[in-house]
């Protein structure tokens, strides 16, 4: 009715991850917004007279604010992720954030509703997908799209998405990893695996506790992940001191080495590249001769893991690519589908 508001709408693409969520805005033409998917809310006991509290009013802390509480909270406050592999569990506190971020990047000027364009996993559901356009329109959306992630990973590339060439992308997120091969704007064969990034921490947790009887958190095993962690057999060794509590309750320190934390992470990554290979086993024989020679995409949080292209390299004879920017290159595809209508048709999900 109003055309020229639309010059003032803010349009945001939205990377809505497990472990991060991050915020493309249109007219900015960059990253606005990058924080973990975190909120920490007051739980009342029994007996405390506030505990008919509306959700709203139960916030204590979000995004970077309440990943600093994992760990470290009183009985009446808990640090919650509201998505669990890469759709949303709980629909309300998902809401709650999503209003906070969006809130947080809106400028003061004239203000109207935006469209949002939102990357879910490539094999969500219906049901997932309906609760995700809900809850942004909930939190303020004047339209909501949905783009699938490799999708997202191929456009942020700038790879040619709507032309006849096969291109495989895989996302290693927090919660899935998300396994595409895309031709003619469209996912010829997807895949989505349960486990990601989360997995690697929780493994590296689980073979401490195992090695050294040494109880650590999985804030301490993604520090762990990202200082010494690798991929590759053959990567140069790396050392780290760490500290934890051991089954009796006394406080032991030892030094890792990153040998061993390829051991905690061998069967993890063996099950992406098994992942992988069921995926081109399905793929057209024109797509694989494709894929062949143009190589795959590695992108999400989990290709910053050192040398991880070098072992997909290894096990699959295939050439791997680690995408530019990879923690923010579905963000950036989502952007760009975003400000060229005609590619948006194309690529959103139904």
């Amino acid at each position: 009715m109003f055309p020229f508001l639309n010059f003032f709408s803010q349009d945001l693409a939205i990377d809505l991850g497990t472990a991060n969520t991050l915020i493309f805005e249109r007219t900015e033409g960059a990253i606005i917004l990058n924080e973990p998917s975190v909120v920490a809310v007051y739980v009342p006991n029994r007996y405390d007279q506030q505990r008919n509290l509306h959700p709203a009013d139960a916030i204590v802390a979000v995004g970077n604010e309440a990943k600093q509480m994992l760990g470290r909270t009183p009985a009446h406050i808990e640090a919650i992720r509201p998505l669990r592999d890469g759709v949303i569990a709980d629909f309300t506190y998902t809401e709650i954030m999503l209003k906070h971020f969006i809130r947080s990047v809106q400028s003061r000027r004239f203000y109207t509703r935006p469209r949002i364009i939102v990357s879910v996993p490539c094999e969500s559901t219906q049901v997932e997908q309906r609760a995700i356009r809900e809850t942004c329109l909930a939190a303020g959306a004047k339209a909501v799209y949905l783009l699938e992630e490799p999708m997202a990973v191929a456009i942020g590339m700038n790879l040619p998405v709507a032309e006849p060439v096969g291109t495989m992308v895989v996302d290693i997120g927090g919660g899935t990893t998300e396994i595409g091969i895309i031709s003619l704007g469209g996912l010829v064969v997807k895949s989505t695996l349960r486990f990601a990034g989360d997995t690697f921490d929780q493994r590296i947790a689980d073979y401490i506790s195992r090695k050294f009887n040494l109880q650590i958190g999985v804030p301490t095993a993604e520090k762990i992940k990202k200082q010494i962690g690798t991929a590759w057999k053959n990567s140069p060794k790396l050392l780290q001191e760490i500290r934890g509590r051991d089954l009796q309750g006394n406080m032991q320190k030892y030094v890792l080495d990153s040998t061993q934390i390829y051991d905690a992470l061998e069967d993890s990554l063996n099950e992406i590249i098994d992942g992988v290979r069921t995926t081109l086993e399905r793929s057209p024989p024109e797509l694989t001769v494709d894929i062949l020679e143009r190589g795959i995409i590695l992108a999400g949080g989990g290709a910053l893991l050192r040398d991880i292209d070098k072992r997909f390299s290894e096990a699959l004879k295939i050439p791997t690519i680690i995408a530019e920017d990879p923690l923010t290159c579905v963000a950036r595809g989502c952007g760009r589908a975003l400000e060229q209508t005609e590619l948006l048709q194309k690529v959103v999900a139904n």
